[in-house]
């Protein structure tokens, strides 16, 4: 299953994901620790 990374846009496959983090229930997968390290800092900022 593909899934877009919140931080940078990019669309990875879901078994591909480096990290995954959960917030207000739902789970984000990103492509690299920088990625998942800048939305653990704010994740209000790449949620609608």
């Amino acid at each position: 299953m593909k899934m877009k990374d919140p931080v940078c846009g990019m669309t990875i496959e879901m078994d591909d994901a480096v990290g995954t983090s959960a917030y207000e229930g739902t789970t984000y997968y990103f492509c690299s620790n920088d990625c998942k390290e800048e939305f653990d800092e704010n994740p209000k900022d790449y949620v609608a």
